[in-house]
């Protein structure tokens, strides 16, 4: 099984999105894991699924 990409990491108050190639944070903080998110990342990345989820993960609240 390869490496995943994209992997959502802990930090304090909920999750960040780390690019394992870029060695860095990708997008916005989430305070749920955004499974589904990193799902499409690591899969076929369509952009309007992606943005979707971006913006679904963003609003949801604890």
């Amino acid at each position: 099984m390869s490496r995943r990409r994209y992997v959502a990491r802990g930090v304090p108050g909920g999750y960040r999105i780390w690019d394992n190639r870029g060695r860095r944070y990708w997008g916005d903080f989430y305070e749920l894991c955004p499974d589904d998110l990193l799902a499409e990342l690591n899969g076929p990345a369509d952009r309007d699924r992606v943005v979707g989820l971006m913006r679904r993960y963003k609003r949801a609240k604890r």
